[in-house]
């Protein structure tokens, strides 16, 4: 799952679309073109959400008609899930919101694919109880994201533990390379990061045996409306695959033990 942190207009969506397209093809990755099509939770009342709620989603749409691949975009209350729907694949549920029941369960009786971040508060192994208010509904359709953990007021670490222990509620589970280098809470009212780590998280949650990444990504991270701090530049995205392929490729040998 790449793409930006949010719909920041037509051009610039579809340019970003069009690239990770090309990459993951010449690759032969799976992709799913992940952008907010509103941004909810925001440090500051004075950040950018988004260019209008209906603009954003028909962008999205194109996408998929356009590049024929599958779209995810969070939602943040119930009555969003029906909106968003029609336009999308893949519903997000966001990391604060995924104890969020009644969230949940608009979500699944959508009948689309419900990507539930993990939130920062929560053990790997509580996200059962997430996933059993999709399943409940008789939507088997889950994926689980890790995406760290709060460490102290304005930090988050990884504990790699959680991907084999989310695996275990037996659903797919994908690791957020991006959102788990936030520094968020900054008392200038930006959310920090550390960019410069996301290849080391990428190669350590591959190795680790995570299914997906979530990476956001963009042309240019310093002029990104929203979360720029913890994006990979658009142009170190095909580097970064080709090195987790050969991860990939490695421990997936079959090769008995010496």
């Amino acid at each position: 799952m790449a793409g930006p942190c949010v719909v920041e207009s037509e051009k610039g969506a579809l340019e970003i679309a069009s690239t990770i397209s090309e990459i993951c093809q010449k690759l032969q990755i799976p992709f799913v073109f992940k952008a907010s099509y509103r941004k909810a939770n925001r440090t500051s009342a004075s950040s950018f959400t988004g260019i209008g709620d209906l603009k954003a989603l028909e962008i999205l749409q194109q996408i998929r008609a356009v590049y024929k691949v599958p779209v995810v975009t969070d939602i943040h209350t119930a009555d969003e899930a029906k909106l968003a729907a029609p336009y999308v694949d893949i519903l997000q549920i966001p990391a604060f919101l995924c104890r969020q029941t009644d969230l949940l369960v608009a979500a699944a009786e959508t009948g689309k694919i419900v990507n539930i971040k993990k939130g920062q508060f929560l053990s790997g192994a509580a996200m059962r109880f997430a996933v059993e208010k999709i399943t409940g509904t008789g939507n088997e359709k889950v994926l689980l994201t890790e995406r760290g953990t709060t460490f102290g007021y304005q930090d988050l670490v990884v504990d790699f533990r959680n991907i084999p222990w989310m695996q275990e509620i037996g659903v797919p589970v994908v690791m957020d390379v991006t959102h788990a280098l936030q520094q968020p809470n900054q008392t200038s009212g930006i959310t920090g990061g550390n960019p410069q780590l996301i290849g080391t998280l990428a190669k350590a949650a591959i190795a680790t045996g995570a299914e997906g990444l979530f990476i956001e990504t963009h042309p240019n991270p310093s002029l990104a409306k929203s979360d720029g701090a913890n994006m990979l530049p658009l142009n170190q995205l095909q580097s970064l695959l080709e090195q987790l392929i050969k991860i990939r490729k490695a421990i997936s040998t079959n090769e008995d033990p010496q």
